[in-house]
């Protein structure tokens, strides 16, 4: 390939440019066209993305926007005092108050047909990911060394190798 401006190494006469010829206008009818009333058919250009299933208002509209949002703002504000409380040094504790948030949120995803900010992908996706994650946090903090809460004995046979 050669640059055209001439500045190159070449050293060729440089030609200005031609204008530029108006393009063409795009059919707008074919562009744009809507799917027939009654058709299943996708339109042919998209216009916006799809919300989550779920993803409407947990209110009314005319609420303040903290009252739409109270199912995200309900888990924020136990994630809040579980960190509240880890920083307050009963880490297991406050690791404990996390995961419950989490599953709280799984609850209200599953229970609450709109849950506002809380939709982030299907419904199956956001328990998936929030029950997982809360029964995870859970479940380590339950486990977590020196003093375990919780002991689970075949964890003793896997791990016996590098623990004792």
């Amino acid at each position: 390939m050669q640059a055209e401006s001439g500045s190159g190494a070449g050293g060729g006469e440089h030609k200005p440019a031609e204008p530029a010829e108006p393009a063409e206008p795009a059919e707008p009818a074919k562009a744009a066209k809507p799917a027939k009333p009654g058709s299943r058919r996708p339109p042919r250009l998209t216009q916006d993305t799809a919300r989550p299933e779920g993803g409407g208002r947990a209110a009314p509209g005319g609420a303040p926007a903290p009252a739409r949002q109270w199912p995200l703002l309900a888990v924020m504000a136990g994630t809040g005092l579980g960190l509240l409380v880890v920083a307050l040094d009963a880490w297991r504790v406050g690791a404990i108050i996390i995961g419950l948030a989490m599953i709280g949120g799984a609850v209200l995803r599953w229970t609450l047909p709109s849950v506002g900010m809380l939709a982030v992908r299907s419904r199956f996706t956001d328990l998936f990911t929030y029950g997982g994650l809360g029964a995870a946090i859970v479940l380590l903090a339950l486990m977590a060394q020196p003093h375990a809460w919780l002991k689970i004995p075949f964890l003793d046979d896997v791990l016996h190798f590098t623990v004792q």
